[in-house]
């Protein structure tokens, strides 16, 4: 049986990099999709074969269900509707990918704008904090638990030179995980943190088509490479699953040894 057999899924940027490999996961595993984005076209940039085509109906033509709805995370009434459109759509939500980030530029403090750290902000904290939110009153309604799993970086776990904005950001993110965990444990509900160093995404691609920074993560990663968007979405679909009903409140590190240094 496919381990997420009959289970409603919230993926928040589904359209590209990460999200689109976990909602595809999610779907191949029996989960019905809500791919939720600012538009569904996927970023331009990525390294994705089938890029032309929205996540949501890539998952359709593989035979998955899946709707797109389009959702401003920073939004708290945008990320309700999500969540009303979902059991509208699917009658009940299982599982909420909190997955929605965004990256500026690197820059040290001082030459960071207000602009950039309220946009980044915005998105990386107020937007897990949104999703997470909305999520967890609904699997409160519901009485039957849930999942909830945010992306969250290495940078919610070390500093990483040049991302002050992105570190605070994912810092609190970090730690709005395992608060979570501790306050809806005895509801069933469970709250994990993933955390990927550098992958080949649209938003990477300047770092990674950067032969001396692409040089430099794989010699400070003991397994030598970038994590892969589809080796992400494998930790996503093992916490979704019942396989991890024992786990809440954890920061998984999968960065091929990054952080171990």
């Amino acid at each position: 049986m496919a381990k997420l057999e009959g289970k409603v899924a919230i993926v928040t940027g589904a359209s590209s990099g990460f999200g689109r490999a976990i909602a595809k996961a999610f779907a191949e595993e029996g989960a019905r999709i809500v791919c939720s984005d600012l538009k569904p076209d996927a970023r331009e940039g990525g390294y994705e074969t089938d890029i032309a085509t929205p996540t949501h109906e890539a998952i359709r033509k593989a035979g998955g269900q899946a709707v797109f709805v389009k959702c401003d995370v920073t939004k708290v009434n945008e990320v309700k509707a999500c969540v009303d459109a979902a059991v509208k759509t699917y009658g009940r939500l299982d599982i909420m990918m909190a997955n929605a980030g965004v990256f500026t530029r690197m820059s040290k403090i001082h030459e960071t704008t207000e602009e950039e750290y309220d946009f980044t902000m915005g998105v990386n904290i107020k937007g897990v904090w949104n999703s997470d939110q909305q999520a967890i009153a609904r699997f409160l309604e519901q009485g039957q638990g849930g999942k909830v799993i945010n992306l969250v970086s290495i940078g919610g776990l070390v500093g990483l030179a040049n991302e002050p904005a992105y570190c605070a950001s994912k810092g609190a993110a970090a730690n709005l995980t395992r608060q979570l965990a501790i306050d809806y444990g005895p509801d069933k509900i469970t709250v994990n943190g993933i955390c990927p160093n550098y992958a080949p995404t649209a938003m990477c691609r300047p770092y990674y088509e950067d032969e001396t920074v692409k040089k430099f993560v794989e010699d400070v990663t003991p397994l030598g490479r970038w994590v892969l968007a589809e080796e992400i979405a494998k930790l996503a679909v093992f916490l979704a699953s019942s396989d991890a009903d024992f786990i809440t409140g954890a920061l998984i590190a999968i960065d091929g040894g990054y952080t171990a240094r």
